[in-house]
C-alpha cells in the first residue's frame, strides 16, 4: 500500500469500528433499561426500531451525497453527528419518550459510514479484498467490543455512563480524521489504480435482495445475543461467581461472553478476505453462509458452554462473507455511482434488518427465544438458495476480485 492507501484505511478502519460500535452499546443496555424502565425486554427491544431503520435507510441518501460530494466532508459529519446523538441519549436515558428520538438521530448519522467508506475504499485501493478485510476485521472488533465495554460502563457509572462512552469514542474520531489526513492523489500518479467494476443489473440486483436477507439475519442476531446470554448462561454465571464473588452481575457476565463470542468474527473477515483474492466469489460465499444454518438452529436449544461455542462459530461465519459480499458489489457497479451503489445496499440491509427488530419482539413476546432463533434460520436458508441463483445467473466462469 502507498501513504495515501495507508492513511484511508487509517480513517475508515477506526469509522468502522465506530459504526458497529455505536449500533451495539443499546443490546447490552437493554437489561438494565427494561429494569429502570418497568418495562419487559421485547418493550425495551422496539425502543431501538427508528435507529436501526435510519441506519439503514439513509444510507441510499448519504451514498448518493458522497458521490456528489466526496467522501470526506460526510466522515467528519459522522463523527459529530453521532457524538451530539450519544450526548442526548446520555441526556434523556430515563425518559422512554425521549430516549428512542435520540436514538433515532444515532442511527441517522452512523448511516453514514457504510456507503461512504466503503465506496472510498472499493474506489482508491488496488487489492479491494485484502482492504475490505482490514477493514471488515475493525467492524468485527467493534461488533466484539461493544457489549463489553458498554456492559463495564454500566457497572462503573450507570446507563448514562455508556452513552457518553459512546459520545467519546465518536469525538476521537475527528481527532484521527485531522491527524490521518490522505495526502493528494497526485502524489502517486504513477502508481497502478484500483480496478473497476462493470455494472450488471441483473446479478446486482440478485445480490440486494441476498444482502438483504443477510441484513434481516445480522440484525436479529446482534441484538437479541447480549439479553439471550444473560436468560440463557446461567449455570456459566454460577460457575463464574464461585470463583469470584456477587460483583459479577447477570448483565455485565452476559456483555463480557457477549464480546469473547464476537471476537473470532475477527479472524473470519481475514479468513474471508482471504478466500476472496484466490477463489471464486460467489462459492466462497456460498460455503460461509450455508455453514450458518445447522449453527443457528442448535443455538434454538443450547445453553450455557454449547451456546458461547455455537454463538463464536455462527459469528465467525456470518461477519466473515463480508469481504466476499462488498467485493461482488464492487464486480458488479461501476466506480462512478459505487457510494450510491454501497448506499442501495445498506439501505437494503440494514433497513430490513430494523423491521427484524420489530418481528423480534412479536416472536419473543409470543414463542420465546427459540422461535427467534428458528426465525433467524429460515432467513438463512432461503438466503442461501438466493446464492445458488446468483452463481445461475452469472454462470459463465470464475467470478473473482476485480
Amino acid at each position: 500500500m502507498n501513504t495515501r492507501e495507508r492513511h484511508i484505511l487509517f480513517q475508515t478502519c477506526y469509522a468502522h469500528f465506530i459504526a458497529h460500535f455505536n449500533m451495539l452499546v443499546f443490546p447490552a443496555l437493554i437489561m438494565p433499561l427494561a429494569t429502570g424502565f418497568e418495562m419487559d425486554m421485547a418493550q425495551v427491544v422496539g425502543m431501538s426500531f427508528w435507529m436501526y431503520l435510519l441506519f439503514g435507510v439513509s444510507a441510499l441518501l448519504w451514498g448518493g451525497l458522497a458521490d456528489r460530494f466526496g467522501a470526506r466532508p460526510l466522515m467528519m459529519l459522522f463523527y459529530l453527528g453521532s457524538a451530539a446523538s450519544a450526548c442526548l441519549a446520555a441526556v434523556f436515558c430515563r425518559n422512554p419518550i425521549l430516549l428512542p428520538l435520540a436514538l433515532a438521530a444515532l442511527g441517522l448519522f452512523s448511516g453514514i459510514y457504510h456507503p461512504v467508506a466503503l465506496g472510498w475504499i472499493s474506489k482508491e485501493m488496488r487489492r479491494i479484498s485484502r482492504g475490505l478485510a482490514l477493514n471488515g476485521i475493525f467492524g468485527s472488533l467493534g461488533i466484539a467490543m461493544a457489549p463489553l465495554l458498554a456492559g463495564l460502563a454500566v457497572w462503573f457509572w450507570g446507563i448514562r455512563g455508556g452513552f457518553m462512552l459512546l459520545a467519546l469514542v465518536n469525538a476521537l474520531g475527528v481527532v484521527l480524521m485531522v491527524v490521518f489526513a490522505e495526502p493528494s492523489r497526485q502524489d502517486h500518479d504513477d502508481e497502478v489504480s484500483a480496478p473497476a467494476g462493470q455494472a450488471r443489473p441483473v446479478p446486482f440486483a440478485v445480490l440486494l435482495v441476498i444482502m438483504m436477507l443477510a441484513g434481516i439475519a445480522y440484525r436479529g442476531s446482534t441484538v437479541i445475543l447480549p439479553a439471550c446470554l444473560e436468560l440463557k448462561t446461567s449455570g456459566l454465571l454460577l460457575l463464574a461467581r464461585s470463583f469470584g464473588d456477587e460483583w459479577l452481575t447477570a448483565n455485565l457476565a452476559a456483555t463480557i461472553t457477549a464480546g469473547f463470542i464476537l471476537l473470532p468474527a475477527i479472524l473470519g473477515q481475514y479468513f474471508g478476505g482471504f478466500l476472496a483474492e484466490r477463489f471464486d466469489l460467489r462459492l466462497a460465499y456460498l460455503l460461509f453462509h450455508a455453514t450458518t444454518i445447522p449453527v443457528v438452529f442448535g443455538m434454538a436449544y443450547a445453553f450455557d458452554l454449547p451456546l458461547v461455542l455455537l454463538g463464536s462459530v455462527y459469528f465467525f461465519f456470518l461477519l466473515g462473507t463480508q469481504p466476499i459480499e462488498n467485493t461482488l458489489v464492487a464486480k458488479y457497479t461501476s466506480a462512478r455511482f459505487r457510494h450510491s451503489a454501497f448506499g442501495m445496499k445498506f439501505a437494503l440491509t440494514f433497513g430490513a434488518g430494523a423491521f427484524v427488530v420489530k418481528l423480534i419482539e412479536y416472536v419473543q413476546k409470543n414463542g420465546g427465544l427459540e422461535n427467534v432463533y428458528q426465525l433467524l434460520g429460515g432467513v438463512s436458508l432461503v438466503l442461501v438458495c438466493c446464492i445458488v441463483v446468483l452463481i445461475g445467473v452469472t454462470k459463465s466462469g470464475s467470478i473473482r476480485q476485480p
